[in-house]
């Protein structure tokens, strides 16, 4: 393992890493397609959720190896002890990344589905892996269509102050300065969204091929 991909700053002197002998270069072989960690960001209601698994369902339909990691079904249990402070926001991206890096070393296409406010912490995930790993994706909705949208009434929650820093309302929102991607999720059709998801990792050398718009939703 590169000094330059470990991200703990003290590690115990009686652990080692160990190499496997069935690496990553093998398992990419296996699956077809090379791993990658796709992160999707935005605001509560921007679309990351509902985008991160329409590409997944059609890249899985299509054979290739993918998990999603979805901000609320992470905080049942991997950081089911975190808050939304700017210090568990924070270890909550930590902890997140390392478990995507886990997917990246076994060949997978894993899709974060992340508010993940702060540039800071997206940079940190960037730099635990090698360039090219990391395509961050801006779901770009304005906060005044996530507020409509609002699913969970979350919104209506934080306006109340029912909910305490609450991204967009009682706390920041660090927009990307230079993603990978911005997709207009506030206005676009999802079909479109997610071809253009698609081409980037086709652009990327993810994937070689994938045939959008034939996949079936919900099956």
């Amino acid at each position: 393992m590169s000094s330059e991909m470990k991200t703990v700053s003290t590690i115990s002197d009686n652990i080692v890493w160990h190499h496997a002998t069935v690496t990553r270069e093998r398992r990419e072989a296996q699956n077809g397609h090379r791993g990658v960690i796709i992160w999707f960001t935005g605001f509560s209601g921007s679309g990351k959720s509902t985008l991160a698994h329409a590409t997944e369902e059609l890249l899985h339909q299509q054979g290739c190896r993918t998990f999603v990691l979805d901000g609320d079904n992470v905080r049942h249990g991997l950081c089911g002890d975190l808050g939304f402070s700017v210090k568990d926001r924070q270890e909550n991206i930590r902890r997140v990344g390392e478990v995507a890096k886990l997917y990246l070393e076994a060949g997978v296409i894993v899709l974060t589905a992340f508010i993940s406010p702060f540039r800071e912490d997206r940079e940190l995930v960037r730099n635990m892996v090698k360039k090219g790993d990391f395509i961050e994706i801006y779901c770009n909705a304005s906060i005044e269509v996530c507020e409509m949208r609002d699913v969970k009434g979350l919104y209506k929650k934080a306006r109340s102050g029912q909910i305490g820093e609450f991204t967009g309302i009682s706390a920041p929102y660090e927009a990307p300065e230079h993603p990978e991607l911005m997709v207009d999720t506030g206005l676009s059709e999802l079909d479109g969204c997610v071809q253009l998801v698609v081409d980037e990792m086709i652009r990327h050398g993810i994937v070689s091929s994938v045939k959008c718009g034939q996949y079936i939703r919900n099956p």
